[in-house]
C-alpha cells in the first residue's frame, strides 16, 4: 500500500508533464493550390522548417499542397473560419473582400520586379495586409507569383491584334478581364483546378500565368506557344487565421512574422534565379517561346483600364504605386 502511495505523485507528475507538452505543441495547417514542384511548395517547406526550429518544436507546420484542402476561395474561407490555419494564393482572390486591391493588378502598372517589391513592402502593401484583419485574417506577406504571360495553341502573340477572338482563361481580376475584353479576346474566368482539362478539351485555347505556374502545372503539354507579354505582375499573399495567430505567445507570433518575411524573400530570389532554367525546360519540352512582343502597343491598347479603376476607387493607390518607381 505504501509503495502505491509513493507511485501516485510520480504518475501524476508524468501525466501533468505529458499534458503540458501536449498543450504546448501547436500544429498549423498550411494550404496552397500549386503542385509540389512549384516555388510555392519551396516557400512552404522553408517556412515549416524554420518555424519548427525557432520555436523548439512548440509550433509545427503541416503542408497541404495542390489544392488538397480546396480551391483558392475555399482555402480563404477555411482560414477565415479557422478550419485552415494558413493559406497562400493569388491576391486577386481577395477582390471580393477588398476590391480596391485591384489597383495592384492593373496592366503594366509595375515597371520592374524591384518596383513591385518596393510597393508591396511599403505602406501600400502593408495597408492591404492590415485590412485583412477586418476579415479575420493576419496578413503575413506577399510572395511572388511573377509576371503574367500568354500561352496558346494558335500562334505566337506579338501585337494586340494577335489576341482578337482568342478564348483565354482568366482569373477573377476585374482589371485583367477588362483588359482582354478590350483587346477583343474572349476572356473566360475559370478556377485553376479546371484549367488543364479546359485547355486539353478546347474549352479555352489560351491562358495567362507566370512561367513558373505554366511550368509546374505542365500547361506545356496542352499549349504550344508562350509569348512574353509580361502584361501584369502577379503577387501571392500569405494569410493566417487571426484568432489562431493571437492564441500564440508573443515570441511565437514574432517568429511566425519574421519567418514569413524571410520565406517571402527566399521565394522571390528563387523565382528570379530559376527563371532562365524554367524557360529552358519549357523550350526543351517543346514550347515555342516568343520574346518578340510589342509591349508598347499593348500598353497603349489597355491603358484605359486604369481609368475604370480610378473612377471606382480614386487615384490614391495608382499615384502611390507610381511614386515608388
Amino acid at each position: 500500500m505504501e509503495m502505491k502511495l509513493k507511485l501516485i505523485p510520480i504518475a501524476a507528475a508524468m501525466l501533468f508533464a505529458s499534458s503540458t507538452l501536449s498543450m504546448a505543441a501547436t500544429e498549423l495547417k498550411f494550404a496552397h493550390a500549386a503542385p509540389e514542384t512549384d516555388l510555392q511548395q519551396d516557400l512552404a517547406k522553408f517556412f515549416a522548417t524554420e518555424v519548427e526550429k525557432r520555436t523548439n518544436g512548440e509550433v509545427t507546420v503541416k503542408i497541404f499542397p495542390q489544392g488538397q484542402l480546396g480551391n483558392d476561395q475555399q482555402m480563404i474561407t477555411g482560414v477565415r473560419s479557422g478550419i485552415i490555419d494558413i493559406e497562400m494564393s493569388g491576391l486577386n482572390n481577395f477582390d471580393g473582400l477588398l476590391p480596391e486591391v485591384g489597383g495592384l493588378f492593373l496592366p503594366y502598372i509595375f515597371t520592374s520586379r524591384d518596383h513591385a517589391y518596393k510597393v508591396l513592402d511599403s505602406e501600400v502593401g502593408q495597408g492591404v495586409l492590415t485590412k485583412m484583419e477586418g476579415f479575420g485574417m493576419k496578413g503575413l506577406g506577399f510572395p511572388e507569383n511573377g509576371y503574367r504571360n500568354i500561352t496558346n495553341s494558335r500562334k505566337p502573340i506579338k501585337t494586340p491584334e494577335d489576341v482578337v477572338g482568342l478564348k483565354i482563361r482568366t482569373n477573377n481580376s476585374a482589371a485583367l478581364n477588362e483588359m482582354f475584353a478590350m483587346l477583343k479576346a474572349n476572356p473566360q474566368p475559370l478556377p485553376v483546378s479546371e484549367l488543364y482539362t479546359a485547355l486539353e478539351t478546347g474549352v479555352v485555347e489560351a491562358q495567362e500565368h507566370p512561367i513558373n505556374i505554366t511550368h509546374s502545372f505542365r500547361y506545356d503539354e496542352v499549349q504550344k506557344y508562350l509569348s512574353m507579354t509580361q502584361h501584369s505582375y502577379s503577387m501571392l499573399v500569405m494569410v493566417m487565421n487571426l484568432e489562431k495567430y493571437e492564441e500564440l505567445t508573443a515570441d511565437q507570433q514574432k517568429i511566425i512574422s519574421e519567418v514569413a518575411k524571410e520565406a517571402t524573400d527566399f521565394q522571390r530570389k528563387l523565382s528570379i534565379d530559376k527563371e532562365a532554367s524554367i524557360l529552358a525546360d519549357l523550350k526543351e519540352r517543346g514550347m515555342e517561346i516568343n520574346d518578340d512582343v510589342d509591349k508598347a502597343a499593348f500598353q497603349e491598347a489597355v491603358k484605359s483600364t486604369w481609368n475604370t479603376y480610378i473612377e471606382k476607387f480614386g487615384d490614391g493607390m495608382v499615384k502611390a504605386i507610381q511614386a515608388q518607381q
